[in-house]
């Protein structure tokens, strides 16, 4: 398990949420309250690493190596997919859980599709860190959802 502040299981949420103050307000919470409702650390990198003065030279960077960091400490990631196509930033922090081995969850309550798969209903990248067979219990398109017992994102936040 990642280092962190106690013995939960620490969750990276990739989102876009961060960028608008209205998706900041009214949607980020209602994730971050979820995730945290499953008894999961949730690392939010808005509220972890945007505390920069956006005028120093070298603050992208910075952020960026904070939000590596913490995909690469985390247990798991939580990566919010929605738009055609997903917000980029969210790609890149998927694709680096992938490659490091890291249990990944995927949330999409958008309904439009952007895929080439009959199989997936996004880019077949995006699912490679989900198993083949039963990728469906680790896709969720509601908040409601999350606390779902027999989906993958509870069943993981409990087991030991």
């Amino acid at each position: 398990m990642a280092a962190s502040d106690s013995s939960r299981k620490t969750v990276y949420l990739a989102s876009p949420y961060g960028f608008s103050e209205q998706q900041k307000s009214l949607l980020l919470p209602r994730l971050v309250e979820a995730l945290e409702g499953l008894g999961l650390e949730v690392w939010e990198p808005f509220a972890r690493n945007n505390q920069v003065d956006l005028s120093e030279e070298g603050w992208a960077w910075r952020i960026g190596q904070a939000d590596f960091r913490d995909v690469r400490e985390a247990d798991g990631i939580f990566a919010v997919v929605n738009g055609v196509p997903p917000d980029e930033g969210v790609m890149v922090e998927l694709g680096m859980a992938i490659a490091l081995g890291k249990p990944t969850f995927l949330f999409r309550d958008d309904f439009r599709r952007a895929t080439d798969s009959e199989e997936y209903p996004l880019n077949l990248m995006l699912f490679t860190g989900l198993p083949q067979e039963g990728w469906r219990d680790s896709w969720y398109e509601s908040v409601e959802e999350l606390a779902d017992p027999g989906k993958a994102l509870a069943r993981w936040a409990h087991e030991g």
